[in-house]
Protein backbone atom coordinates (compact mmCIF):
# COMPACT_ATOMS: atom_id res chain seq x y z
CA UNK A 1 0.00 0.00 0.00
CA UNK A 2 2.88 2.37 0.74
CA UNK A 3 4.16 1.78 -2.76
CA UNK A 4 0.84 2.89 -4.28
CA UNK A 5 0.77 5.98 -2.04
CA UNK A 6 4.16 6.98 -3.39
CA UNK A 7 2.86 6.69 -6.95
CA UNK A 8 -0.26 8.70 -6.10
CA UNK A 9 1.62 11.77 -4.90
CA UNK A 10 0.79 14.17 -7.76
CA UNK A 11 -2.67 15.07 -9.09
CA UNK A 12 -3.55 13.40 -12.37
CA UNK A 13 -4.45 16.62 -14.18
CA UNK A 14 -1.14 18.21 -13.20
CA UNK A 15 0.77 15.29 -14.69
CA UNK A 16 -1.33 15.47 -17.84
CA UNK A 17 -0.44 19.15 -18.22
CA UNK A 18 3.20 18.28 -17.63
CA UNK A 19 2.96 15.72 -20.43
CA UNK A 20 1.71 18.40 -22.83
CA UNK A 21 4.66 20.59 -21.82
CA UNK A 22 7.10 17.76 -22.48
CA UNK A 23 5.49 17.23 -25.87
CA UNK A 24 6.16 20.86 -26.78
CA UNK A 25 9.75 20.45 -25.54
CA UNK A 26 10.18 17.46 -27.87
CA UNK A 27 9.00 19.62 -30.77
CA UNK A 28 11.49 22.32 -29.81
CA UNK A 29 14.29 19.76 -29.75
CA UNK A 30 13.24 18.37 -33.12
CA UNK A 31 13.06 21.88 -34.53
CA UNK A 32 16.56 22.63 -33.28
CA UNK A 33 17.98 19.33 -34.52
CA UNK A 34 16.46 19.06 -38.00
CA UNK A 35 14.72 22.38 -38.64
CA UNK A 36 11.12 21.21 -38.26
CA UNK A 37 8.90 22.92 -40.83
CA UNK A 38 5.51 24.63 -40.33
CA UNK A 39 3.55 21.45 -41.10
CA UNK A 40 5.49 19.52 -38.48
CA UNK A 41 5.11 22.27 -35.88
CA UNK A 42 1.37 22.70 -36.43
CA UNK A 43 0.67 18.97 -36.46
CA UNK A 44 2.82 18.36 -33.39
CA UNK A 45 1.14 21.18 -31.45
CA UNK A 46 -2.31 19.96 -32.51
CA UNK A 47 -1.41 16.48 -31.27
CA UNK A 48 -0.20 17.84 -27.92
CA UNK A 49 -3.35 19.95 -27.39
CA UNK A 50 -5.70 17.15 -28.49
CA UNK A 51 -3.99 14.61 -26.23
CA UNK A 52 -4.15 16.97 -23.26
CA UNK A 53 -7.81 17.84 -23.87
CA UNK A 54 -9.04 14.27 -24.44
CA UNK A 55 -7.07 12.87 -21.52
CA UNK A 56 -8.24 15.69 -19.23
CA UNK A 57 -11.84 14.88 -20.05
CA UNK A 58 -11.27 11.15 -19.55
CA UNK A 59 -9.61 11.75 -16.17
CA UNK A 60 -12.47 14.00 -15.10
CA UNK A 61 -15.13 11.49 -16.16
CA UNK A 62 -13.34 8.60 -14.46
CA UNK A 63 -12.85 10.57 -11.25
CA UNK A 64 -9.19 9.51 -11.09
CA UNK A 65 -7.18 11.42 -8.52
CA UNK A 66 -3.97 9.60 -9.38
CA UNK A 67 -2.32 9.24 -12.77
CA UNK A 68 -0.48 6.04 -11.88
CA UNK A 69 2.91 4.69 -12.98
CA UNK A 70 1.62 2.79 -16.02
CA UNK A 71 -0.19 5.84 -17.37
CA UNK A 72 3.03 7.82 -16.99
CA UNK A 73 4.77 5.33 -19.25
CA UNK A 74 1.91 5.56 -21.75
CA UNK A 75 2.04 9.36 -21.61
CA UNK A 76 5.77 9.23 -22.31
CA UNK A 77 5.06 6.96 -25.26
CA UNK A 78 2.39 9.39 -26.48
CA UNK A 79 5.03 12.13 -26.39
CA UNK A 80 7.23 10.06 -28.71
CA UNK A 81 4.25 9.37 -30.98
CA UNK A 82 3.68 13.13 -31.15
CA UNK A 83 7.27 13.54 -32.33
CA UNK A 84 6.81 10.83 -34.96
CA UNK A 85 3.58 12.51 -36.08
CA UNK A 86 5.39 15.83 -36.53
CA UNK A 87 8.12 14.13 -38.58
CA UNK A 88 5.55 12.42 -40.82
CA UNK A 89 3.69 15.70 -41.37
CA UNK A 90 6.99 17.35 -42.27
CA UNK A 91 7.84 14.51 -44.67
CA UNK A 92 5.29 15.81 -47.19
CA UNK A 93 7.76 18.63 -47.78
CA UNK A 94 11.11 17.00 -46.99
CA UNK A 95 12.13 13.53 -45.88
CA UNK A 96 12.93 13.25 -42.15
CA UNK A 97 16.29 11.84 -40.98
CA UNK A 98 15.53 8.12 -41.17
CA UNK A 99 17.68 7.28 -38.15
CA UNK A 100 15.77 9.73 -35.96
CA UNK A 101 12.42 8.57 -37.32
CA UNK A 102 13.21 4.89 -36.77
CA UNK A 103 14.67 5.59 -33.32
CA UNK A 104 11.65 7.47 -32.00
CA UNK A 105 9.24 4.91 -33.40
CA UNK A 106 11.23 1.95 -32.10
CA UNK A 107 11.33 3.34 -28.56
CA UNK A 108 7.58 4.03 -28.69
CA UNK A 109 6.95 0.43 -29.78
CA UNK A 110 9.23 -0.98 -27.08
CA UNK A 111 7.47 1.03 -24.38
CA UNK A 112 4.18 -0.49 -25.57
CA UNK A 113 5.22 -3.66 -23.83
CA UNK A 114 6.26 -1.84 -20.65
CA UNK A 115 3.16 0.04 -19.49
CA UNK A 116 1.02 -3.09 -19.21
CA UNK A 117 3.68 -4.87 -17.16
CA UNK A 118 4.04 -1.83 -14.91
CA UNK A 119 0.27 -1.70 -14.37
CA UNK A 120 0.11 -5.37 -13.40
CA UNK A 121 3.23 -5.21 -11.23
CA UNK A 122 2.00 -2.19 -9.25
CA UNK A 123 -1.65 -3.22 -9.15
CA UNK A 124 -2.75 -0.07 -10.99
CA UNK A 125 -4.63 -1.60 -13.93
CA UNK A 126 -7.65 0.47 -14.95
CA UNK A 127 -10.15 0.86 -17.76
CA UNK A 128 -8.81 4.36 -18.44
CA UNK A 129 -5.24 3.10 -18.67
CA UNK A 130 -6.18 0.28 -21.05
CA UNK A 131 -8.12 2.69 -23.30
CA UNK A 132 -5.30 5.26 -23.22
CA UNK A 133 -2.79 2.59 -24.22
CA UNK A 134 -5.01 1.33 -27.04
CA UNK A 135 -5.62 4.80 -28.48
CA UNK A 136 -1.91 5.64 -28.51
CA UNK A 137 -1.20 2.33 -30.27
CA UNK A 138 -3.92 2.92 -32.85
CA UNK A 139 -2.77 6.44 -33.64
CA UNK A 140 0.85 5.36 -34.07
CA UNK A 141 -0.25 2.67 -36.53
CA UNK A 142 -2.30 5.28 -38.42
CA UNK A 143 0.66 7.68 -38.63
CA UNK A 144 3.03 4.94 -39.80
CA UNK A 145 0.55 3.79 -42.44
CA UNK A 146 0.31 7.36 -43.74
CA UNK A 147 4.09 7.52 -44.05
CA UNK A 148 4.38 4.14 -45.79
CA UNK A 149 1.48 4.94 -48.13
CA UNK A 150 3.49 7.79 -49.63
CA UNK A 151 5.86 5.24 -51.18
CA UNK A 152 3.63 2.17 -51.61
CA UNK A 153 0.23 3.68 -52.37
CA UNK A 154 -3.03 4.51 -50.58
CA UNK A 155 -3.92 0.85 -49.94
CA UNK A 156 -1.58 0.91 -46.94
CA UNK A 157 -3.95 3.39 -45.27
CA UNK A 158 -6.32 0.47 -44.73
CA UNK A 159 -3.97 -0.74 -42.00
CA UNK A 160 -4.18 2.45 -39.99
CA UNK A 161 -7.82 3.13 -40.75
CA UNK A 162 -9.27 -0.30 -39.98
CA UNK A 163 -9.60 0.18 -36.24
CA UNK A 164 -11.28 3.58 -36.71
CA UNK A 165 -13.63 2.09 -39.30
CA UNK A 166 -14.55 -0.61 -36.78
CA UNK A 167 -15.31 2.03 -34.12
CA UNK A 168 -17.45 3.98 -36.59
CA UNK A 169 -19.33 0.83 -37.61
CA UNK A 170 -20.01 0.03 -33.95
CA UNK A 171 -22.04 3.23 -33.66
CA UNK A 172 -24.46 1.89 -36.25
CA UNK A 173 -24.22 -1.77 -35.19
CA UNK A 174 -24.32 -1.93 -31.37
CA UNK A 175 -23.53 -5.67 -31.32
CA UNK A 176 -19.96 -4.77 -32.34
CA UNK A 177 -19.53 -3.13 -28.91
CA UNK A 178 -19.82 -6.42 -27.05
CA UNK A 179 -16.68 -7.44 -25.13
CA UNK A 180 -14.36 -9.88 -26.86
CA UNK A 181 -12.75 -12.85 -25.12
CA UNK A 182 -9.00 -12.58 -24.44
CA UNK A 183 -6.95 -13.68 -27.43
CA UNK A 184 -3.20 -14.18 -27.76
CA UNK A 185 -3.59 -14.15 -31.55
CA UNK A 186 -5.25 -10.74 -31.45
CA UNK A 187 -2.51 -9.31 -29.25
CA UNK A 188 0.18 -10.78 -31.49
CA UNK A 189 -1.33 -9.32 -34.66
CA UNK A 190 -1.71 -5.91 -32.99
CA UNK A 191 1.93 -5.93 -31.89
CA UNK A 192 3.10 -7.00 -35.35
CA UNK A 193 1.47 -4.02 -37.07
CA UNK A 194 3.88 -1.46 -35.62
CA UNK A 195 6.93 -3.67 -36.19
CA UNK A 196 6.05 -4.48 -39.80
CA UNK A 197 5.11 -0.89 -40.65
CA UNK A 198 8.33 0.42 -39.11
CA UNK A 199 10.28 -2.10 -41.15
CA UNK A 200 8.44 -0.96 -44.29
CA UNK A 201 9.01 2.71 -43.41
CA UNK A 202 12.72 2.31 -42.66
CA UNK A 203 13.77 2.06 -46.29
CA UNK A 204 16.21 -0.71 -45.41
CA UNK A 205 14.45 -3.26 -47.64
CA UNK A 206 14.10 -3.52 -51.43
CA UNK A 207 10.77 -2.30 -52.81
CA UNK A 208 9.38 -5.80 -53.39
CA UNK A 209 10.23 -6.87 -49.84
CA UNK A 210 8.75 -3.63 -48.45
CA UNK A 211 5.49 -4.30 -50.30
CA UNK A 212 5.44 -7.88 -48.98
CA UNK A 213 5.94 -6.70 -45.40
CA UNK A 214 3.12 -4.15 -45.69
CA UNK A 215 0.87 -6.74 -47.34
CA UNK A 216 1.59 -9.16 -44.49
CA UNK A 217 0.59 -6.49 -41.97
CA UNK A 218 -2.67 -5.83 -43.82
CA UNK A 219 -3.44 -9.51 -44.32
CA UNK A 220 -2.99 -10.45 -40.67
CA UNK A 221 -5.04 -7.44 -39.57
CA UNK A 222 -7.92 -8.31 -41.91
CA UNK A 223 -7.84 -11.87 -40.57
CA UNK A 224 -7.87 -10.68 -36.95
CA UNK A 225 -10.71 -8.18 -37.42
CA UNK A 226 -12.69 -10.62 -39.54
CA UNK A 227 -12.33 -13.32 -36.89
CA UNK A 228 -13.51 -11.00 -34.12
CA UNK A 229 -16.41 -9.58 -36.13
CA UNK A 230 -17.59 -13.09 -37.01
CA UNK A 231 -17.44 -14.10 -33.32
CA UNK A 232 -19.38 -10.99 -32.28
CA UNK A 233 -22.02 -11.62 -34.94
CA UNK A 234 -22.51 -15.25 -34.01
CA UNK A 235 -22.68 -14.36 -30.31
CA UNK A 236 -25.27 -11.61 -30.81
CA UNK A 237 -27.31 -13.57 -33.37
CA UNK A 238 -27.59 -17.08 -31.91
CA UNK A 239 -29.30 -19.59 -34.11
CA UNK A 240 -32.51 -21.11 -32.72
CA UNK A 241 -32.24 -24.88 -32.57
CA UNK A 242 -35.40 -26.35 -34.13
CA UNK A 243 -36.54 -29.53 -32.38
CA UNK A 244 -39.75 -31.56 -32.36
CA UNK A 245 -40.70 -30.02 -29.02
CA UNK A 246 -40.19 -26.53 -30.43
CA UNK A 247 -42.47 -27.25 -33.39
CA UNK A 248 -45.17 -28.71 -31.12
CA UNK A 249 -45.06 -25.62 -28.89
CA UNK A 250 -45.43 -23.31 -31.88
CA UNK A 251 -48.37 -25.33 -33.25
CA UNK A 252 -50.12 -25.39 -29.87
CA UNK A 253 -49.79 -21.63 -29.63
CA UNK A 254 -51.69 -21.28 -32.92
CA UNK A 255 -54.53 -23.60 -31.85
CA UNK A 256 -57.82 -22.35 -30.35
CA UNK A 257 -57.90 -22.47 -26.56
CA UNK A 258 -60.37 -25.38 -26.41
CA UNK A 259 -58.13 -27.57 -28.54
CA UNK A 260 -54.97 -26.91 -26.46
CA UNK A 261 -56.47 -28.70 -23.44
CA UNK A 262 -57.01 -31.94 -25.32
Amino acid sequence: MALNNTYDARPAQQENALGAGVQILVLVLLGSAIGLGPAGWLTGLAFAIATWAVLSRALHRSGSKSFGPANRVTLGRATLVGGVTALVADSFVSSPPITLFVGLTAVALILDGVDGKVARRTGTCSTLGARFDMEVDAFLILVLSVYVSMSLGPWVLLIGGMRYAFVAAARALPWLNAPLPPSTARKTVAALQGILLLLAASGYLPLLATEAVAALALGTLVWSFGRDILWLYRTSHPRTTITTATVEQELRALMPAEMRSR
